[in-house]
């Protein structure tokens, strides 16, 4: 089935295609390869293949280098996820989205959000990745949301290339997804957090005028050889199967209903 709703991401990236995107380049990361930062074995050649977990590490990597950090001290951050290691890679993103989550309560915060911001924060840059920030606070603070939140996104993983995307489950999690969402905007609305993200916009613009660009981009914009966010998307690789692919259609489809999907 077409999934006309949302642009089918690679499940692997080339070399030249991470360096793209994380705006470096490939001697950089090939770098981080012969210093031990990066477990990869085939040194020396350009055909390495990263997938979302191996670009996570990248990016992570490479803020850790651009901020000074030495070469031990990398190695052992990278793959430290105690609760300190967390706040250190909160650290690394810009002050405009770590101030929205500094004050949240020890262990409320997790590294798999951090990864989505850092991404975000790549892609669609500071704003994007602050008005992303305000989806966890919200799971930080509301145990019962953030267990659904868990529970779907378990559920999703498991919709694995072994599932037809005409399975029922696949229907069935998208629409748990979409009252899930539903909810988590309810809560963010009647808590006040909403007034606090509007703020947002309003601060940002006090400070960084509008350019009139149709397209937002990339945190990592560095000159006019830079990716637009578009073209940042086309390289962020995401294992997603099909059926998983489909389930996310069949859930912006319930989000925002066509006469098409007879809604």
């Amino acid at each position: 089935m077409d999934t006309s709703f949302i642009p089918v991401p690679p499940r692997q990236v080339t070399i030249d295609d991470a360096a793209a995107f994380i705006g470096t380049t490939t001697d950089t990361i090939r770098g981080y390869h012969e210093l031990g930062l990066l477990p990869e074995t085939e040194l020396g050649t350009d055909d390495r293949l990263y997938g979302y977990n191996e670009m996570i590490r990248l990016l992570w990597t490479h803020r850790m280098a651009e901020a000074g950090l030495a070469v031990d001290d990398i190695r052992e951050a990278v793959t430290d996820t105690t609760s300190a290691g967390i706040r250190a890679r909160l650290g690394l993103l810009s002050d405009f989205v770590s101030d929205r989550l500094t004050d949240l309560p020890e262990r409320t915060l997790r590294q798999a959000d951090l990864d989505t911001l850092l991404v975000t924060e790549q892609i669609f840059g500071e704003l994007g990745a602050a008005v992303q920030a305000g989806r966890f606070i919200a799971l930080a603070t509301h145990p019962g949301l953030r267990e659904e939140s868990d529970r779907l996104d378990a559920a999703e993983e498991a919709l694995d290339d072994t599932i037809s995307v005409d399975d029922p489950r696949v229907a069935q999690i998208a629409a748990d997804r979409h009252a899930f969402e539903l909810a988590l905007q309810t809560f963010i609305e009647d808590s006040g957090q909403a007034q606090s993200d509007d703020a947002l916009f309003d601060s940002w613009d006090a400070v960084h005028p509008q350019t009139g660009d149709d397209d937002v981009p990339s945190a990592a914009d560095g000159g006019p050889d830079s990716l637009s966010a578009t073209e940042a998307m086309e390289k962020m690789p995401y294992d997603f199967s099909p059926a998983r692919l489909r389930c996310m259609d069949l859930s912006i489809q319930l989000a925002y209903p066509t006469p098409e999907s007879g809604s």
